[in-house]
């Protein structure tokens, strides 16, 4: 009974049995997950939510991260909306294996119900509670990768339900039994389609299923029951959603040495889907080039892109309308990497989108799939026209881009990334006061001292 085994193991995980990599892995997440979070919480797409949903909010319990008026709502809104704002700039962490984003759903899930208790929640204790979610959940997502996704489902917000339902129960101390029914409950709620990619639901999908998984967990705190083979049984969530089953093998490794999911965790340095960066980052690394050889953008001919087949997939739209398409754009990142030599939030804002010179050049991209690529690699080669037609181009080859398992951010890169998203919303002394808290995040008697800092 693979549920009942992920209940067992969920309810006995201690914090003393975390590998030292594993724990700083998870600070890691949280820390990256609250830059995200506040710099997302002004977005259209969180702020249509919040007003939207106003009426209908419960008791003011728990904080929305980021808000201008100190704003706070039910654990459910909160989880929520937390949720959205995290991950609408499309800036949060990605399991690579499986491209969940996997702290989004457990870790809006956890704040939210952790202000509504009434006992401080140390910060060894919500760690351990954040691990145990983003493991489950990982395990899943692999579980019934590729097809799962291939048929169309947002891995995120379909494995984020049960990651967010079992870091709740083990926050709430549940019995086996009680989390087996919460993992139950949260699994019957599948949510999220690639089809709304580009759109404002695409980060409806995490905040929404941090919500499902946190009142699955509180429901069977209250006696609610499932199907204790939720996710296993023929008609269980595994072999409903995809045509892989791997659940059982991966659930044996839960916890054990050199099997830890969150520690394959990697963050990104730019905004946009995951698949683009190694053309961004080389772009980029052009930009500089192009200018130290004297050459000029309006020259350039054309560009040509070659990558990992998935980059067209996910990321082939040619003529983006907005920012949020333009995340799913290669042809946009290169763009920008090229002309302006960055590639944070504010290059992802509809006026950037819509500028005539960044079409100009966007229009001028072109991308190959190449089945030898790595995801984490691709070749840039730009033309530029010349006196006698013909100009050797400059080319760029990334091996790993920046942000990938092989070339990871380090703490300084993840400082300024916080830094650039939070500064904005919260002012500088106050941003530095809050990333000073995130880092030492297991080292907090009470983990709810974050609020004076929202």
């Amino acid at each position: 009974m693979v549920t009942k085994t992920i209940a067992n193991w969920t309810s006995s995980l201690a914090y003393s049995s975390l590998p030292p990599s594993t724990t700083r892995s998870a600070i890691q997440s949280f820390y990256n997950w609250t830059g995200c979070t506040v710099g997302g919480n002004a977005h259209p797409a969180t702020t249509i939510a919040r007003n939207a949903l106003a009426p209908f909010f419960g008791a003011p319990t728990s904080m929305l991260l980021g808000s201008h008026q100190h704003q706070k709502t039910d654990a459910q809104h909160a989880a929520l909306l937390n949720g959205i704002a995290s991950h609408v700039h499309d800036y949060d962490d990605t399991h690579l294996e499986t491209i969940i984003h996997p702290t989004g759903p457990v870790a809006a899930a956890l704040l939210g119900i952790t202000e509504t208790l009434q006992r401080p929640v140390s910060g060894e204790e919500f760690i351990t509670a954040l691990v145990t979610g983003i493991e489950v959940e990982c395990k899943c997502g692999l579980a019934v990768w590729p097809s799962h996704y291939d048929f169309g489902w947002h891995i995120t917000s379909t494995t984020g339900s049960i990651g967010a339902a079992v870091a709740v129960s083990k926050l709430l101390d549940l019995s086996p039994d009680q989390s087996a029914h919460a993992i139950g409950i949260a699994a019957t709620q599948v949510i999220g389609l690639r089809e709304m990619f580009g759109s404002h639901t695409k980060s409806f999908h995490p905040g929404r299923a941090a919500q499902n998984g946190l009142m699955a967990a509180i429901l069977a705190s209250n006696g609610y029951t499932s199907s204790l083979e939720a996710l296993e049984a023929k008609r269980g969530w595994v072999n409903v959603v995809s045509d892989d089953n791997k659940l059982e093998d991966l659930v044996a490794s839960l916890g054990k040495e050199g099997a830890w999911e969150i520690e394959k965790n990697s963050f990104k340095p730019f905004p946009c889907g995951i698949v683009i960066h190694p053309v961004i980052d080389g772009c980029i690394q052009l930009h500089g080039v192009i200018d130290d050889c004297g050459k000029r953008n309006e020259d350039i001919t054309d560009v040509q892109l070659t990558v990992h087949p998935l980059v067209l997939e996910l990321t082939g739209k040619t003529k983006p309308r907005d920012g949020l398409e333009a995340k799913f754009s290669v042809y946009h990142g290169a763009a920008i990497g090229l002309l302006l030599g960055q590639a944070t939030p504010g290059q992802y804002e509809d006026a950037v989108v819509t500028d005539a010179e960044v079409i100009s050049l966007r229009d001028k991209i072109h991308a190959t799939a190449d089945e030898k690529c790595r995801p984490d690699e691709c070749h840039i080669a730009v033309n530029f026209a010349s006196a006698s037609g013909t100009s050797a181009p400059i080319e760029k080859h990334v091996d790993h881009a920046v942000g990938s398992v092989h070339c990871p951010m380090s703490v300084s890169q993840l400082t300024e990334k916080f830094m650039i998203q939070c500064v904005p919303v919260l002012g500088l002394e106050r941003t530095q006061k809050v990333s000073e808290w995130c880092w030492a995040l297991d080292r907090h008697e009470d983990i709810r001292g974050i609020k004076e800092f929202f």
